[in-house]
């Protein structure tokens, strides 16, 4: 049965997830912030900006007007940044009630106060059908319909199970969890270890370097993970380790061409200029630094980031500074 969802959220992964509904058979209304952007989706049915070349599924209906997108809709799935989304809830939550599904494909924290989305969620709409969708995916593959997984961590089983099968079919796998902690811990951090990745990479490390980085990163997720009681195997998965190894080796990922920029010289703001669009790392690094150092969690790789980003430290002091690091023991130190 077909059935009407809300996109909120037009760019590059906000429309690919549009797609993938509108294949599924449902009806999409899409949503952005910017209205003139969502006239010329109108006009031309094509995503110009972010997806050139991928014509918009006629199951998808933009609307820049959002009170019209969310009117009689259960589900809403939020693929907006992470820095605007308590002003945007505020502006949500007249909107829908209790009963609204309000799932997210967002990743990062809220940097004031190192709050996950899904806290933000509840304290300003009060919902209690939520969760987040999460894994190794780029916009680009999934709009022109390749091979892919994902997570569908949720509050609730049966909305949970309800949204990943509005999500499900054709060539998107669409795997459910109640771990929805665990989910969003993998989907943040790794933009920090992709900035991390990339910058080794700028600086002309090889692939011995990207291995380190990525393994022993994965051990910072793991023990990060741990404190805020995620699930150990949920950052094994999809939206873990998958989502990390993509996110740090290919140059589709924001973050990686950040570090890149940065391990090859450019100043920060250069290096955010250059990629045009939100590089989530970015802010996520800031915030991950105030609640390790607050809970005196020891994260060697993902500080380096926060220092070189925020505190001037250069690339090649911050690998030096890893490298003089003393020897321990892989396990204990996870």
């Amino acid at each position: 049965m077909a059935t009407t969802l809300a996109v909120i959220g037009a760019g590059s992964w906000g429309t690919a997830l549009a797609l993938q509904l509108a294949r599924n058979g449902h009806l999409v209304n899409l949503w952005g912030h910017e209205a003139e952007h969502i006239l010329r989706l109108i006009d031309e049915r094509e995503n110009a900006q972010f997806l050139p070349g991928i014509a918009l599924h006629e199951n998808i209906r933009p609307m820049p007007d959002l009170a019209a997108a969310v009117a009689d809709v259960l589900h809403i799935l939020i693929v907006i940044p992470s820095k605007a989304y308590r002003e945007f809830l505020k502006r949500l939550k007249p909107l829908v009630d209790a009963h609204t599904r309000v799932f997210w494909a967002s990743k990062g924290f809220e940097i004031e106060t190192g709050k996950f989305l899904h806290e933000l969620v509840v304290e300003e709409l009060a919902v209690i059908h939520y969760g987040v969708i999460s894994g190794p995916t780029f916009a680009t593959e999934v709009a022109k319909d390749m091979p892919a997984a994902v997570t569908c961590a949720g509050h609730l089983a049966d909305s949970t199970q309800e949204f990943a099968e509005l999500l499900h079919g054709g060539h998107f796998r669409c795997y459910t969890s109640s771990d929805v902690i665990g989910v969003e811990i993998g989907g943040a951090l790794k933009n920090i270890l992709a900035i991390a990745v990339g910058a080794a990479d700028g600086l002309g490390f090889g692939a011995n370097t990207r291995a380190a980085l990525i393994t022993r990163g994965l051990a910072e997720v793991m023990r990060f993970g741990a404190s805020k009681g995620a699930q150990k195997e949920t950052l094994m998965g999809l939206s873990g380790l998958g989502d990390l190894i993509l996110t740090c080796t290919d140059n589709q990922s924001r973050n990686r061409r950040f570090g890149l920029a940065v391990g090859k010289g450019a100043s920060i703001d250069e290096a955010i200029a250059s990629i045009g669009q939100t590089v989530e790392g970015y802010r996520a690094a800031k915030a991950l630094a105030l609640m390790a150092r607050s809970q005196g969690l020891i994260l060697p790789i993902m500080n380096q980031v926060y220092r070189v980003l925020y505190e001037g430290l250069s690339p090649v002091d911050a690998v030096n500074e890893l490298e003089s690091r003393a020897q321990k023991p892989e396990i204990e130190s996870i």
